[in-house]
C-alpha cells in the first residue's frame, strides 16, 4: 500500500470539509442520501464498545452512497488501534471481516465502493485495501427479478407485474435485501451485530394513471428484524405512524416492540434532509434485541428538541403520539373521552354523487355548488334533511407553521348533501348546535388533536379519533376547553405554539 493510500484512510480519523457526501444531489424524495452528520447520529445510539472490537460485524442493506460504512469504519479504525496497531493490518481486518454492505443499484455500489475503499472497484490499483480479490469486496449487487404471484404482484415487494416487467436493460427495483435471503448474496451463512441504513422509501404500484405509490421501507425493516441482530437502526418515512396503503401491520409491530429503545422523530422531513419534503416528517430507531421497556422519544420539530421516556403505544390508542407534549394533554382527556370520530361520516357521505345544474337537493361540491334529485342519493337519506357540519377531508400545508390543520368546516342546510370532497362531522337537528360545534372545530384545542392523528394532507375519519365529543348546547372557546380538561400554563403555551387561529 502506497504513503498516499495511507494518508486518504488516516483522514478517515478527522472531521474534515469539505465532504463530497454533504453534496450529492438525492435521486428523488423516495430514494434520499444521508449526510454524514445524520450516519453518525445514528451511530451514536450505539454502544461504542462495538466499535472497540474486532469482532462486531455491520451491514448496511440498502447501500446508497456508503456513508454509514465509512463512519462505522472510521470509528473501527481508531477504536480498534490498541488491538491492531499496524494500521494496513488493521484497514484490511475492518473491510474483509467487519463492514458489509449490499447496494441498491449498479450505480449505487460503485459509489458506495468508492466512498469505502477509495476506488469503484474493492480490488482496483487505489483501494486501501488489497485484501480482495473480486471487484466487489464486501459491498455487492447482483441484479435480481420480482417473483410474481397469480395476482400480477411481486411475492416480496408487492410491485406490480405490468408497471415492472420490463427489458434487461431497464432497471427493476427488485433490491437484493428483500428478495434474497443473506446466503443467496453472499454465497454463505452470516450473522450480523448491526444492521444500519436509509432504505428505499416508495415505489410505483401501477396504480391510477400509474403515478401513485406504495411503501415499501417497511420491507426492509422486517427482513432486517428476521436476521436477529444485535441492533437495527433504519431511518424511514414517519407515515407509519398512521397506517395506512400497506402499513396498517408494521404499525402494529412496531408500536408493540418493546425492542425499540430509542426513536427520534422529525415532524418536518426538510429538519433531517434539507430541502427534501417528505410528507409526514421522517424517523429513525434503534431496536434493540436484549431491550424490554419503555422508548426514548426524542422530538424535533421546529428547532425545539425535547426527550421522554414513555410507550410507543398509549393507552386506548392504535397510534403513536409523536409530539411529547402532547402525551400528558392528550391523557387529561380520557375520563369519560367519547370520540368525534363515532359521529364522522365515512369517506363518501352520501355515496358516489356529483353536483349537477338541476335537482331539488343542494349539493356541495369542489370546485362548484349543483344539485341533484333525491332519488339519485344512494346512502344516508337520512341526513339530506338535517343541519350538518361540513369540512374538507383534505387539506394541505407545506412548512406553514404555526399549523391551521384543517380547512374551514360549514353548515350545510338541510335539503342539502355533499360530494366525497367533504366529510361530515355531525349532524343536527337544529342550527344553533350546528353552530356551535362550528365554534369547536375552530379552536385550537379541537385542531390540535387533529393534528396528533394527520400527518399527511388526508384527513379522512380517523384523523378524528383523539378529538373529544361535547356537549353542543352551547358555543365553545380555547379557554373553556383549557378549564375543563385542567390543561396546565405549559401545555396550553405548547398547543397556542403549535396551531393558529382560525380566522
Amino acid at each position: 500500500m502506497r504513503a498516499g493510500d495511507h494518508k486518504r484512510y488516516n483522514e478517515m480519523k478527522q472531521d474534515y470539509s469539505p465532504d463530497i457526501l454533504n453534496c450529492l444531489a438525492n435521486l428523488s424524495s423516495d430514494e434520499v442520501f444521508t449526510s454524514p452528520e445524520l450516519a453518525n447520529s445514528m451511530l451514536d445510539l450505539l454502544p461504542q464498545d462495538f466499535f472497540r472490537s474486532s469482532k462486531t460485524r455491520f451491514l448496511d442493506p440498502c447501500a446508497k452512497s456508503g456513508v454509514f460504512l465509512r463512519e462505522i469504519a472510521k470509528r473501527l479504525l481508531t477504536g480498534l488501534e490498541a488491538e491492531i496497531p499496524d494500521l494496513q493490518k488493521r484497514i484490511d481486518h475492518i473491510m474483509t471481516r467487519q463492514v458489509f454492505g449490499i447496494a441498491c443499484t449498479d450505480l449505487t455500489a460503485e459509489m458506495s465502493r468508492r466512498t469505502l475503499y477509495c476506488s469503484k472497484l474493492a480490488n482496483g490499483e487505489y483501494s486501501v485495501t488489497n485484501a480482495f480479490r473480486d471487484q466487489q469486496g464486501n459491498l455487492l449487487y447482483e441484479r435480481c427479478q420480482h417473483t410474481w404471484n397469480a395476482q400480477g404482484r411481486c411475492e416480496h415487494c408487492g410491485a406490480s407485474k405490468g408497471e415492472y416487467l420490463r427489458t434487461d436493460s431497464r432497471e427493476t427495483y427488485a433490491y437484493p435485501f428483500i428478495h434474497k435471503s443473506i446466503k443467496e448474496i453472499f454465497h454463505k451463512d452470516m450473522q450480523f451485530d448491526v444492521i444500519i441504513g436509509n432504505p428505499p422509501y416508495q415505489m410505483s404500484d401501477g396504480g391510477g394513471t400509474g403515478s401513485s405509490a406504495m411503501p415499501i421501507y417497511q420491507y426492509f425493516v422486517q427482513q432486517a428484524k428476521r436476521l436477529n441482530p444485535h441492533f437495527l437502526s433504519m431511518i424511514i418515512p414517519a407515515r407509519w405512524y398512521a397506517g395506512g396503503k400497506g402499513l396498517d401491520e408494521f404499525r402494529s409491530e412496531m408500536l408493540n416492540d418493546n425492542r425499540i429503545s430509542h426513536l427520534v422523530d422529525y415532524f418536518d422531513s426538510a429538519e433531517c434532509f434539507p430541502g427534501v419534503d417528505l410528507s409526514g416528517g421522517v424517523c429513525y430507531f434503534l431496536w434493540d434485541k436484549s431491550h424490554k421497556g419503555e422508548c426514548t422519544v426524542t422530538s424535533h420539530q421546529h428547532g425545539k428538541v425535547t426527550t421522554l421516556n414513555r410507550a410507543l403505544l398509549e393507552k386506548s390508542s392504535d397510534t403513536f403520539i409523536r409530539f411529547n407534549e402532547a402525551v400528558s394533554i392528550r391523557r387529561r382527556t380520557q375520563n369519560g373521552f367519547i370520540s368525534l370520530e363515532s359521529c364522522v361520516s365515512a369517506r363518501k357521505p352520501f355515496g358516489d354523487i356529483k353536483a349537477k345544474t338541476r335537482g331539488n337537493v343542494k349539493v356541495y361540491a369542489w370546485p362548484e355548488n349543483g344539485f341533484i334529485n333525491l332519488n339519485e342519493i344512494a346512502q344516508s337519506k337520512d341526513l339530506v334533511d338535517k343541519y350538518k357540519v361540513c369540512i374538507a377531508k383534505a387539506y394541505g400545508e407545506r412548512g406553514d407553521f404555526p399549523y391551521l390543520v384543517l380547512g374551514k368546516p360549514f353548515v350545510a342546510e338541510p335539503n342539502s348533501c355533499c360530494t366525497e370532497t367533504y366529510l361530515v362531522l355531525k349532524s343536527f337537528d337544529n342550527e344553533t348546535e350546528a353552530n356551535n360545534m362550528i365554534s369547536y372545530v375552530r379552536t385550537k384545542f379541537f385542531r390540535f388533536f387533529v393534528l396528533l392523528k394527520k400527518n399527511t394532507q388526508n384527513a379522512p375519519r380517523g384523523v378524528y379519533q383523539f378529538v373529544p365529543l361535547q356537549d353542543f348546547s352551547h358555543p365553545w372557546t380555547d379557554e373553556m376547553l383549557y378549564k375543563k380538561y385542567g390543561l396546565t400554563q405549559d401545555e396550553i403555551a405548547f398547543i397556542e405554539s403549535m396551531i393558529r387561529p382560525m380566522e
